[in-house]
Parts: C-alpha cells; sequence; structure tokens
C-alpha cells in the first residue's frame, strides 16, 4: 500500500471504526498528540477533543453513519465528500431530540505529517441539518 493509499485509508478509519462503531480509540491511535481542527475548534487539544466532538455526534444521531461520495490523496493530504446520516434522539447544541432523520453533506481536507492525521478543514452543510432538525424553516415553494 502506497503513502497516499494508507492516508486515505486512516481517514476513513477515523469515521468508520471511531464514529460508526463508536471506537474512539482509533482517534489516540491515527491523530497526532497536537491534532487541529481549523473549522470547528475543539472543546479540548488533540485527540481528546476530537473523541469528545464524535461523541457529541453519535451521542445526539442513533445510528450515526459516515458515507463518503469520494476519497482523494495527493502527497500529504486526503480530501473527502460525503455525508453523515442518523436519526436525531439526542439533544445536539442544544437542540432537543427531534425524532428526525437527517443526510447532512461534507467536503473535508486532512494534512498528514509524520504518519498522523494532524491538521483537518471541515465544510459541514450545517444551515441543511438545522433545516431538517426544523430549526429553520424549508424555504416555500413558488
Amino acid at each position: 500500500m502506497t503513502t497516499v493509499e494508507q492516508n486515505k485509508a486512516m481517514v476513513r478509519r477515523i469515521f468508520e471504526e471511531g464514529m460508526d462503531q463508536h471506537k474512539p480509540a482509533v482517534y489516540y491511535e491515527l491523530l497526532a498528540p497536537d491534532f487541529v481542527n481549523h473549522t470547528y475548534p475543539l472543546p479540548q487539544a488533540g485527540p481528546a477533543g476530537f473523541a469528545m466532538m464524535g461523541e457529541m455526534y453519535t451521542n445526539a444521531f442513533s445510528g450515526f453513519k459516515v458515507t463518503y461520495d469520494s476519497v482523494v490523496g495527493e502527497g500529504n493530504q486526503v480530501f473527502t465528500r460525503g455525508n453523515f446520516s442518523g436519526t436525531h434522539t439526542g439533544v445536539f447544541n442544544g437542540i432537543p431530540a427531534t425524532g428526525k432523520t437527517v443526510r447532512v453533506g461534507f467536503m473535508d481536507s486532512w494534512l498528514v505529517k509524520d504518519g498522523k492525521l494532524s491538521e483537518n478543514w471541515v465544510q459541514l452543510d450545517m444551515f441543511g441539518l438545522l433545516q431538517q432538525l426544523g430549526v429553520i424553516p424549508q424555504p416555500q415553494s413558488a
């Protein structure tokens, strides 16, 4: 397996094992001790902060699952596009459970240094998520 393929496999494992299968130990295995998410400030630095964020999503959305439409690697970077789905059965960012099933698109970029995922940038369709949860009204049809 090439380094690029290994990098892509690490990104897949973060979500497939860490979040989908509820195995947070993978975060400590694959994320650098000084891991940084540049888009969403984590509640704590490094893998522990990522674990807290992952728990927030998996506690709020039962059946949480990440699906990739594409995973592209070049050099020490990995880019993904896909969605997460689940049913809103727990509190999410202060929003009480609605029982609604959601599907939320995302794109993200990962930087690998010294064999560990060290930096991440995420674009998550938060507006669409809030619409699906009924927090923001859906647009009226003409």
